[in-house]
């Protein structure tokens, strides 16, 4: 059988070679030193490419070819007859023009950024003059097809590969190995999906709408998990913006205003495309392990509109599982004046690491542009209508639609991965691979027969100071990605304190457009009250703290709590969200060196123990620019670059279930991401609340103190819990990521790639005198109850992110309050994590 294969996979690359022109080499000049950004061409044809920093290039073509062109400015042109086919390793050296010294700058280190000395940038700002001109954004109103497919390919196939045990009883899939026409790298598709939309836009009153028309893929189409990954995976770009945000990271666009301190530009060459006289201009970076690209682009001579552009991510920018990043981007002309993106080609390799033999995988993204229509104006209503229900007809159209819907065929590899997947769901093995990589995505071990899903797994052990070694176990009801209704619950058990918790919930949506739900629950846990100042609705929500194995001190404060929780939620508006519940809850203290005694007169002893509170509440979230996927009662972001603005008023009533307390609290909260072009991401938060009324301790706003070695957002590394405690709070925290802007202009640390994080925090309180006195009850296990009045209580901290990838450390120092007994003047922090 393996010589078979082995005899199948010869012949299937000797097919391929007649049937193609492929060539690899390098171009070097007459010291032999490699030269980066040649253009090589196929004589006679606009298929090209041009070398990378190491003078290294692949070129490859359906249509057989027999001259190879390799040029570059300040050099004679060099015509090369390809001997064969397939023509790999070669060593091309280009002799310098004997005019070129006096004539002629060489493309070498950096270029001039005046306009007077460089004609390229005379272009680029006759470009920046004119980019809102161009493209769609001219006309008041548009329309267009628009059909996207997505391809993922295992790249690097070697006989190492094939024979492995990972694939034994699985080879017949490396009969689909091809070669890449970016990378010449070999690969094997092994998932595609397909989209094809009708798309609207008003300019007037800057509104657009996608309309799913059809999506199919290879074998996963009922998988939500693997559909919202591409989706969020590929974002909506215009190379026309100063920058291009590509996996959650901001590469600066070789169009931006800022450019010009970004990159070198040269202009390499003029030609007529498509009729219309254009200028090439090669651009590469101006430092290394910054987010830039290199490449090339043609742009028209009068109206200065993008022709042809690409774009590959430098090697060295400070993105992580990311090898390759190659961008292809074509416009037609529809007249004398209006260039539109006709094909967008992305392609971009996933990788451990960036060495050059490394395995990984290909996401290749092609979208395609057509039928455009322009100023026929719509109702506003028609852009603001929502599709609420999943259409299964839209992912299962039949042959004929996408026979007649695809702008661009399938080729002979893409039509057989959806053969291959196919086959490939019969085979056990793949299917144990399968759902292993889905029990790491989603958290839960699936059981489809009983429609029931296990976990999540990640949950099951945790550690604290009353229940010692802690066990869960727990699951949810799950038909499909859009179930209307859901039930939750988990059973937990400590070894110390030898008692079992549970906990039980439900919420079911009544109505798609309004998104109506109803909701509650029961809960009976240990609890770390206070690690948040602004409060839950979730009655299954427990902190990390609860759990917190090791930290910096005894995490004896802990909470006995029984809640009950019942409510309903409504979105009158996109991203507006109403709830209104009401809680009863129980909270006594789970541990004998904790106390939540209170000076209660109706009680024999005259001191209480337990706090019984009914409480009413009436939440409002507003989320501007936040996109949702799925259709049933619980969905999943799609975005993470949106505003989060929630205030909610409780209102505690001692004539409801025999409750102990009137008050009412007031709180909001503002969490705000900034995208600061270049230099990063910022992300800004403020939160600010008051109880009306006398509370106990069990009912005030403790600031969230962290005594665990994780950093943890909107809480106080450098408190413990408890050593604030408010009725009245303001507090504000400001954190931003560098993204490697300032290490990589350290010389002995650029090639790390680490990333800097600088960090500030404060919080102002106060308490009132009424409410210290109901808390002190003299007993031993109480401790003085302070709020940061005097003066706002400050933290700062600097970290390092993105050390072996996947690490941050903060060091955290504590500003004032440096005489509180156990004060801790510094700390430091950690988190782990996959970012790009």
């Amino acid at each position: 059988m393996k010589i078979k294969l082995l005899i199948a996979f010869i012949c299937l690359n000797v097919f391929s070679a007649i049937a193609q022109t492929k060539v690899s080499g390098y171009v070097f000049d007459e010291s032999n030193q490699p030269i980066a950004f040649a253009n090589v061409l196929f004589k006679g044809s606009t298929e090209g490419t041009i070398t990378n920093e190491d003078g290294k290039f692949y070129l490859e073509s359906d249509e057989k070819w027999e001259t190879l062109i390799v040029s570059f400015l300040g050099y004679e042109i060099l015509e090369v007859e390809l001997p064969k086919s397939v023509n790999y390793d070669l060593k091309f050296v280009l002799k310098e023009e004997a005019s070129s010294l006096s004539e002629v700058v060489i493309v070498t280190g950096k270029q001039s950024k005046k306009a007077s000395e460089n004609p390229a940038i005379r272009i680029l700002k006759k470009i920046w003059e004119r980019k809102r001109k161009n493209g769609v954004k001219q006309f008041n109103q548009y329309e267009y097809d628009q059909y996207e497919k997505v391809e993922f390919d295992l790249n690097t196939i070697d006989s190492a590969l094939i024979k492995s045990k990972l694939f034994k009883g699985m080879e017949f899939v490396f009969e689909e190995v091809d070669t890449s026409s970016v990378t010449g790298k070999t690969y094997l598709p092994i998932f595609l999906n397909e989209s094809v939309k009708k798309v609207s836009g008003d300019n007037i009153i800057n509104k657009e709408r996608e309309d799913l028309l059809g999506n199919k893929n290879s074998g996963f189409s009922n998988n939500q998990v693997i559909i919202d990954f591409i989706d969020d995976l590929y974002s909506e770009y215009n190379i026309y913006d100063n920058y291009l945000k590509f996996f959650d990271k901001s590469f600066v666009s070789p169009l931006s205003r800022t450019g010009v301190q970004t990159y070198n530009y040269v202009l390499s060459d003029s030609a007529f495309i498509d009729n219309k006289w254009c200028y090439n201009i090669v651009y590469y970076p101006r430092r290394k392990n910054e987010l830039t690209f290199k490449g090339d682009f043609w742009v028209n001579d009068s109206t200065y509109a993008i022709k042809d552009i690409n774009l590959q991510a430098s090697k060295s920018a400070n993105i992580n599982w990311v090898k390759e990043i190659y961008i292809e981007q074509e416009f037609e002309v529809l007249n004398d004046s209006v260039f539109l993106i006709k094909r967008d080609y992305f392609l971009s390799d996933f990788a451990i690491n960036k060495k050059e033999k490394s395995r990984g995988v290909y996401g290749k993204r092609t979208t395609l542009y057509d039928n455009y229509k322009f100023d026929q104006p719509k109702d506003k209503e028609y852009y603001d209508k929502v599709v609420y229900n999943y259409d299964e007809d839209v992912y299962n159209r039949e042959d004929d639609f996408w026979q007649n819907n695809r702008l661009e065929a399938l080729n002979k590899d893409e039509k057989g991965v959806y053969k291959m997947l196919d086959t490939l769901k019969t085979v056990k093995k793949f299917k144990r691979l399968y759902n292993l990589g889905s029990i790491l995505a989603s958290g839960y071990i699936e059981f489809p027969s009983i429609n029931f899903d296990y976990g999540p797994i990640f949950s099951t052990f945790g550690f604290n100071e009353v229940e010692g070694l802690r066990l869960r176990t727990g699951g949810r009801t799950y038909f499909g990605p859009n179930d209307l209704w859901r039930l939750e619950g988990f059973l937990a058990y400590g070894f110390r304190d030898d008692k079992f918790k549970y906990g039980i919930s439900g919420k079911w949506l009544l109505d798609k457009k309004s998104r109506l739900t109803i909701f509650g629950g029961n809960r009976r846990d240990v609890e770390q009250i206070g690690a948040s100042l602004t409060s839950s609705t979730d009655v299954l929500g427990r902190s990390l703290a609860s759990s917190a194995v090791i930290g910096t001190g005894a995490n004896d404060k802990l909470t006995n709590i029984n809640l009950t929780n019942l409510g309903l939620a409504i979105e009158p508006v996109r991203n507006f969200e109403v709830r209104i519940d009401g809680s009863f809850r129980a909270l006594r203290s789970a541990s004998p060196t904790f106390s939540l005694d209170y000076n209660d007169s109706a009680s024999p002893t005259g001191i209480s123990s337990e706090v019984k509170q009914f409480e009413s509440r009436l939440s409002l979230g507003y989320y501007p620019k936040r996109q949702m996927t799925g259709f049933g009662v619980e969905r999943k972001f799609k975005n993470d670059n949106f505003a989060r603005l929630f205030a909610q008023i409780s209102r505690g009533d001692r004539n409801w279930f025999d409750s102990d307390f009137d008050y009412t609290k007031v709180q909001f909260s503002y969490i705000q991401p900034w995208q600061v072009g270049g230099f990063g991401r910022l992300t800004t938060s403020i939160e600010a609340g008051k109880t009306f009324g006398e509370v106990p301790l069990a009912l005030l706003s403790v600031v969230p103190g962290n005594q665990t070695y994780f950093s943890i957002y909107n809480t106080f590394s450098q408190l413990d819990f408890y050593e604030f405690v408010t009725d009245t709070y303001t507090s504000m925290h400001i954190e931003h990521n560098f993204n490697g802007r300032l290490f990589s202009r350290i010389p002995f640390l650029k090639k790390y790639n680490l990333r800097a994080i600088a960090s500030i925090r404060g919080v102002w309180g106060e308490l009132s005198d009424e409410n210290i006195a109901l808390s002190t009850t003299g007993n031993m296990n109480e401790f003085p109850l302070v709020a940061p009045d005097s003066r706002v209580y400050y933290e700062y901290s600097v970290g390092v992110a993105n050390i072996f990838k996947i690490l941050r450390i903060d060091f955290n120092f504590r500003g004032n309050y440096l005489d509180n007994p156990d004060a801790r003047k510094f700390g430091i922090t950690g988190s782990f994590g996959f970012y790009f």
